[in-house]
């Protein structure tokens, strides 16, 4: 009997050697066609468990650090000072007219949520295998609330952009309104890209050891460093289907008042996202039978 088993059917049993007594009722429970994670009624009637693993998450990481969530603002900070003396004072890269401390920040800003959340939602499934064979509840939670913690540096960090935006005498334009957009889209590719590595990472762990470098290699074909007008032309329909690429581009037009957002760049990109996400459902919902087994 599978974990799944949900719906019951009671039927009589008839036949030779029956007669002359009482009919005994036999219950028959069948598998679930449709697994509890893929039910909205079900993740909604289970969403203090994703509180309480939200919040786990979030205290683990800082329970034994010396200053805590303030490592949340020292490194972005650290990163675009980096980023600022080599790629703009030494390789003299462009910034789109933008202080490169400001460029580089509001790229900084969604790629620093982005490669935290899909480092522990791939490794989310492994990380909980006590609980996975435990008790049963919608799997969805568990790499979902890996994806929804570090949302906690996010906002830590958009502290810190605010502060440098009256520095630079930077006035947010009306595309403000889109952060929470663009936010919402960040959350959705991480948790797509964690739906494909998290099931993936149960049954091969070679996948914790691929993620670090797979996140560095995504960084350098992100506009973080550089502005997408540095792509040529002819590669830059390509380009934009990476995820993040119309992501960033899109915090940096929404918060630093670009003049124009780059349209073609952030289409292909929700495209990219929507194709990861179902695809990422699909295969997550393949592989959910065997987790009790592998994990």
């Amino acid at each position: 009997m599978t974990q799944e088993a949900h719906s019951t059917r009671a039927f009589t049993e008839s036949g030779p050697g029956r007669q002359g007594r009482a009919d005994i009722p036999i219950t028959r429970i069948d598998g679930s066609r449709r697994s509890d994670s893929f039910k909205l009624d079900a993740l909604w009637g289970h969403r203090e468990l994703l509180y309480f693993l939200v919040w786990r998450e979030f205290k683990v990481r800082y329970k034994q650090t010396s200053i805590g969530v303030a490592w949340a603002i020292f490194q972005p900070l650290m990163l675009m000072m980096v980023f600022t003396f080599v790629f703009s004072h030494l390789a003299r890269l462009p910034s789109d007219g933008l202080p490169y401390p400001i460029f580089a920040y509001t790229g900084l800003l969604p790629w620093l949520y982005f490669s935290q959340a899909v480092t522990r939602g791939s490794n989310s499934l492994v990380g909980d295998a006590n609980l996975l064979q435990k008790v049963y509840f919608p799997r969805l939670l568990i790499p979902l609330s890996a994806v929804l913690a570090p949302l906690v540096d996010f906002f830590c960090s958009f502290l810190i952009l605010l502060g440098m935006m009256v520095w630079y005498d930077i006035t947010p334009a009306w595309g403000l309104l889109f952060v929470p957009v663009f936010l919402l889209v960040t959350v959705l590719t991480a948790f797509s890209v964690s739906l494909w590595l998290s099931p993936l990472n149960v049954r091969y762990r070679d996948v914790i050891i691929v993620v670090p470098v797979l996140i560095q290699v995504w960084m350098y074909a992100s506009p973080i460093i550089y502005p997408i007008s540095l792509v040529p032309e002819g590669w830059r329909f390509i380009y934009s289907m990476n995820p993040m690429a119309g992501v960033i581009a899109g915090f940096r037009w929404a918060l630093a008042g670009q003049t124009t957002p780059d349209i073609l760049a952030i289409g292909v990109s929700l495209i990219s996202v929507g194709f990861l996400f179902w695809g990422g459902l699909a295969f997550f919902r393949r592989m959910e039978p065997n987790f009790a087994d592998f994990v």
